[in-house]
C-alpha cells in the first residue's frame, strides 16, 4: 500500500489533502452530470449552471434541452447522492473515533437498521404527521435511529458494565439483525407497496428531485456542524475516556451529543436514499490512513470524499447495465467490501512489522 515516508508526507500537509479531496468531489459531480443516455459536454454543464445561478437566458433548442436534463434530472440526483455520502462518511468517522474502533459505523451499530425500520413504517402505513408533513419520513427515521443507538448502549451496559467497544459493536450487530427481521416481516405483510419498499431498502437516489434535497439539507447541516465542533473532544477521547476527563472533557455528555448527531445524519440519509452500506466504514478508514487521525481534518475530509465516492457509485449504478439501473447499495458493497478487507489486512501486516 503506502510506504511510511509517503504516508507521513501526506498526513503532514493538510492543505494538499483538502485540495485533492475537493478536486475529486468536483470532478465526480461534473462526470456524473455529463455521462448518461444523453452525453452533455462539461463546458455546457458549467455554462448552464452559471446561467441558472446568474439568471441568464439560454439560447437554442439544444441548450434548452440540456438545461432541463441538467437542472431537473441529473443535478438534483448528483447533489442528493453527495449529501447522502457526506452524511454517512462523517457519521462513520465520528462513530469510529468515539468508540476507537475502525469497525464502528452506522450499519454495525444498528443505527441504519433502526432508521430503515422507521422509514419502512412510514411507507407501510403511508404516514404523514400534521405540521411536519413531508418531513415525516426523515423525522421518524431519525427518531428510530436515535432510539436504536441508545437501546444498544443500554443493553451493552447490562451485558458488561465497562461497555467495551467489542461489546457495543456485537450488541449493535444483534439489534441490526433483529430490526432487519422486523423489516422482513413488514415486507411479507405488504401488498402493492412491496416493490417500492424493497427498491428503497436496496438504496437508490433515482427519481428523487429537489424536494428530497430540501428534506435532507437541514438535518445534514445540523448534524455536520455538531460533529465538526466536537472534533477536539473526539481527539481527546481517542486516547481513552479517563484521559479525556483529565483534559476537561465531559465524556458522558459529549458521547451522547456525538451519537445523537451521527444518528441524525444517518436517519436523514436513510430516509431519502434507503440503506447504503460501507460508505461510513471504508471512507473514514481510508482518510485516516492517508491523512492521519486528527478529527479536525478527518471529519471534513471524510465528508468531502464520501460525497464524491457516492456520486461515482451512483454513476456506475445507472450506467453499467444501462438502461437498467442497479441499486446503489449493491455498488457500494461490491467496491467497499474488498477495499475494507485490503485495508484491514494491510493494518495487520503493519502491526506485525
Amino acid at each position: 500500500m503506502l510506504t511510511p515516508f509517503i504516508r507521513k508526507s501526506l498526513s503532514n500537509n493538510k492543505f494538499i489533502a483538502y485540495i485533492l479531496c475537493s478536486i475529486f468531489f468536483i470532478v465526480s459531480i461534473l462526470f456524473a452530470i455529463s455521462i448518461g443516455t444523453v452525453s452533455i459536454p462539461i463546458t455546457t454543464i458549467l455554462t448552464i449552471i452559471s446561467s441558472e445561478v446568474l439568471h441568464l437566458p439560454i439560447q437554442g433548442i439544444e441548450e434548452s434541452m440540456f438545461t432541463n436534463i441538467v437542472m431537473k434530472v441529473r443535478l438534483p440526483r448528483v447533489l442528493l447522492a453527495g449529501l447522502v455520502g457526506a452524511s454517512l462518511a462523517i457519521a462513520g468517522a465520528a462513530f469510529q473515533g468515539l468508540l476507537r474502533n475502525p469497525l464502528a459505523d452506522p450499519f454495525t451499530l444498528g443505527v441504519s437498521s433502526g432508521a430503515s425500520l422507521g422509514a419502512v413504517l412510514v411507507l407501510f402505513f403511508n404516514l404523514s404527521l400534521p405540521i411536519i408533513g413531508i418531513f415525516t419520513l426523515p423525522v421518524l427515521s431519525i427518531l428510530f435511529s436515535i432510539f436504536t443507538i441508545f437501546i444498544v448502549l443500554i443493553f451493552a451496559k447490562k451485558v458488561e458494565s465497562t461497555m467495551k467497544v467489542e461489546t457495543i459493536i456485537l450488541t449493535g450487530i444483534i439489534f441490526s439483525s433483529f430490526l432487519g427481521s422486523l423489516i422482513s416481516l413488514l415486507i411479507a405483510l405488504t401488498g402493492d407497496e412491496l416493490r417500492q419498499i424493497i427498491g428503497w431498502l436496496l438504496g437508490s437516489v433515482s427519481m428523487r428531485g429537489w424536494d428530497y434535497i430540501k428534506i435532507i439539507i437541514p438535518f445534514f447541516v445540523v448534524g455536520s456542524i455538531i460533529l465538526v465542533f466536537s472534533a477536539k473532544e473526539l481527539n481527546a477521547m481517542s486516547f481513552g475516556e479517563e484521559r479525556a476527563q483529565h483534559l476537561g472533557v465531559n465524556v458522558a455528555r459529549k458521547k451522547m451529543i456525538v451519537l445523537t448527531a451521527g444518528s441524525i445524519l444517518t436517519g436523514a440519509a436513510v430516509a431519502v436514499s434507503g440503506t447504503i452500506g460501507f460508505v461510513g466504514l471504508v471512507i473514514p478508514h481510508l482518510i485516516r490512513l492517508l491523512w492521519g487521525p486528527d478529527h479536525r481534518h478527518l471529519l471534513p475530509l471524510a465528508m468531502i470524499t464520501g460525497a464524491g465516492f457516492l456520486i461515482l457509485a451512483d454513476l456506475v449504478s445507472r450506467t453499467i447495465i444501462s438502461p437498467t439501473e442497479l441499486p446503489i447499495g449493491v455498488i457500494t458493497s461490491i467496491i467497499g467490501a474488498p477495499i475494507f478487507a485490503i485495508l484491514l489486512l494491510n493494518r495487520k501486516r503493519e502491526r506485525r512489522g
